[in-house]
């Protein structure tokens, strides 16, 4: 479990870390450097959940090198489906990570949405949905790694 105390917000108890996968993690379905280790770091305190489409046929590679669970969503309505998981999981539990309007859903149900601008750029509806934007997703990954950050940016 990650617990994260942000004044104004009820304490963070995450046991769960949901990714979108392509243009967060990936980008042309190639794992983004420094993303290993990070979320191998995570994995004592965080379940890792990957989501994708799978787009370029490469999930279940990444998914076996992160040590990740992995859903394959239908390439119609994936928005609805991210959604599901996170209820599923319990949505005050989650940590979600995404940057496309199919993440948009998911990062405001999670009790942190966190949103990524990198290479494929980030959709307005998950930029309004996230708690927090960073620039690249190793910078999130660093900052659950040292929630103060989180806290420096959050707290009112």
């Amino acid at each position: 479990m990650l617990e994260i105390a942000i004044p104004g917000r009820p304490p963070l108890r995450a046991t769960h870390l949901v990714l979108d996968l392509n243009g967060t993690l990936t980008v042309d379905g190639t794992l983004l450097p420094g993303v290993a280790a990070r979320l191998q770091a995570l994995r004592s305190a965080l379940t890792i959940v990957l989501l994708t489409a799978d787009t370029f046929g490469t999930a279940q590679a990444v998914a076996e090198t992160l040590g990740a669970a992995l859903t394959v969503l239908a390439p119609d309505d994936g928005g609805a489906q991210k959604l599901a998981v996170v209820q599923q999981l319990g949505a005050d539990n989650v940590i979600a990570i995404g940057n496309g309007r199919n993440d948009a859903l998911m990062l405001q149900a999670a009790a942190l949405g966190i949103g990524v601008v990198q290479a494929e750029g980030m959709a307005p509806a998950a930029l309004a949905a996230a708690d927090v934007i960073f620039t690249q997703v190793n910078e999130a990954l660093e900052a659950l790694l040292n929630p103060r950050r989180l806290v420096a940016t959050m707290r009112p």
